[in-house]
């Protein structure tokens, strides 16, 4: 029989589906390390939310167990490496929470429109301030929506029914999905300069972070309400305070900080600031959603080895594992190189193997790929849910295999398909080792470093020198340069590795020399 210890408080649900799945559930909460441990060695699973934290020490000594459980998304608490080295399954519930943030972020919104933490206090003080606190109806204002995946979609949805305007900026989200949702897909300067309110709900990325910033403000409407309900970081909290404080934001409302809690946050103290301490996810319902969840998955898997929403690995057995592994970091790095120069809605990705890598188990790879493919746009991507979450955004995914070699003994291509472009990028193994091998139809042979540099230019005299004069006044030693062309005078790619980041500023530079058709900075894990 198999046993199963939930660790911290729980919905008692959990332990009705654990008994129908013929399984034990012990619940001991508050334990130290050494008592989970003890705990943990009669155990196969173990559920936690946030208090409890599975480290390192405690992972390696529970030699039985064989998963965990988080109740919710965030798995900070666990030490994933740890749990992967030593083959632990570590699950989340990534979408039970939907609704109940959704929910927060219009309560949020309505609350920064009529001022009512200001007028529940200034009430309770005894005064009585209805003249001077005056909001504005959100009927028929235009709330601009960054970011539209499954908490997003929920916050456009119950928006329309407050009769707002809804825009939405999201380069993932396909035209004919906005439009059967009865959204208005912008550009975010569009959102900035249009927006009468602003609701976040992107995961925090380099391509997000301070997404809304001091240039963001000057765009924006004087009056303009933002709200976020998403992560500490999109926005850069010294020039929200700033913009509050001016007047040109009429009211914010933050239930995320950069830091958590926001002990020394500048925003502490602003006016026509509310502040609510992560309570997106605090509900009834969510708590009982996640906690069924997390149940009925570790339930799924110890009786089937059935695997739902895992974070650290994908299903394989060992002999598999031995023909699968060389192929993994450049499924990865494919999947990586696409998803970081992908700035469009996806409508299509087909996946082809050719030669020897087409006759071993290439689901693992598809979904590696898949998932680096996604995951800095998307949250809850993870190499076991990839393929689902690419199909629930209307992503048409497609593989093919031909047996016979190509011009190297195995090559992996990725064509991803946009609404307004299809681009492909093909890799092989030389000593074990992957190589980018051809982009949109380009040869070229590049090794991926931590730091890249990719350009699509006009091959014409002069270039190179120019990028290099760049380079070398800013300090960027270069450690590899690889070159691709079509034809003479035709379009051209660029593929530098780096031994440091190329900042911002120096991106924008080379972005502005005169036969640059697209620049931009690759990073990858070594």
């Amino acid at each position: 029989m198999y046993k199963v210890l939930i660790a911290d408080k729980l919905s008692e649900e959990a332990v009705s589906i654990f008994k129908e799945n013929g399984i034990e559930a012990v619940v001991k909460t508050g334990l130290g390390e050494e008592e989970l441990i003890k705990e943990l060695e009669t155990c196969d699973g173990l559920v936690v939310r946030s208090a409890t934290k599975p480290n390192k020490n405690i992972i390696e000594k529970s030699k039985r167990l064989k998963v965990i459980g988080r109740a919710g998304i965030g798995v900070d608490n666990i030490d994933l490496e740890a749990a992967t080295n030593n083959g632990k399954v570590v699950m989340n519930t990534p979408f039970g929470n939907s609704i109940t943030t959704a929910e927060h972020a219009i309560t949020l919104i309505l609350s920064t429109a009529r001022q009512i933490p200001f007028a529940d206090k200034t009430t309770h003080e005894g005064k009585w301030e209805k003249s001077s606190i005056k909001g504005v109806e959100v009927t028929g204002k235009t709330l601009g929506v960054i970011g539209c995946g499954n908490i997003g979609s929920i916050v456009a949805n119950r928006a329309l029914g407050l009769h707002f305007k809804v825009i939405v900026f999201d380069p993932f989200l396909q035209d004919e999905r906005a439009k059967d949702m009865g959204v208005e897909k912008v550009e975010l300067n569009d959102l900035f300069k249009r927006s009468d309110f602003i609701t976040l709900h992107t995961p925090l990325t380099e391509k997000t972070k301070n997404i809304i910033n001091k240039d963001s403000f000057k765009l924006m409407k004087k009056g303009i309400r933002i709200v976020n309900c998403a992560r500490g970081g999109l926005i850069d909290e010294e020039a929200l305070r700033e913009n509050l404080e001016s007047g040109h934001v009429a009211s914010a409302a933050l239930d995320v900080f950069v830091n958590e809690p926001p002990k020394d946050s500048p925003l502490l103290g602003t006016k026509n600031l509310i502040m609510t301490p992560h309570l997106g996810a605090s509900t009834t319902e969510a708590q009982e959603k996640v906690a069924l969840q997390v149940a009925e998955q570790i339930s799924d898997y110890l009786k089937t080895g059935a695997i739902t929403n895992a974070v650290n690995t994908f299903s394989l057995t060992a002999k598999e594992y031995n023909s699968v592994q060389p192929y993994l970091k450049l499924s990865e790095q494919l999947g990586g190189f696409a998803g970081q120069l992908t700035e469009n809605a996806i409508k299509r990705i087909e996946i082809e193997f050719e030669g020897q890598v087409s006759q071993i188990n290439t689901q693992p790879l598809m979904q590696t790929m898949i998932c680096a493919l996604l995951k800095s746009n998307f949250d809850g991507v993870n190499v076991i849910n990839s393929i689902l979450v690419a199909k629930n955004k209307s992503i048409q995914i497609s593989e093919t295999k031909h047996e016979k070699a190509c011009e190297y003994q195995s090559c992996v291509t990725l064509t991803i398909e946009t609404d307004k472009q299809t681009r492909s990028v093909s890799g092989t193994l030389f000593g074990g080792k992957p190589r980018i091998v051809n982009i949109k139809g380009i040869k070229i042979e590049a090794e991926l470093a931590k730091h890249n540099l990719y350009i699509s230019n006009e091959d014409k005299p002069g270039f190179i020198s120019n990028l290099s004069k760049i380079l070398s006044d800013n300090n960027i030693n270069i450690a590899t340069f690889n070159l691709g062309r079509k034809d003479s005078g035709g379009e051209a790619i660029a593929l530098i590795s780096t031994d440091n980041p190329i900042e911002e500023k120096v991106l924008d530079s080379i972005k502005k020399l005169p036969l640059v058709i697209q620049a931009k900075t690759l990073t990858f894990n070594e």
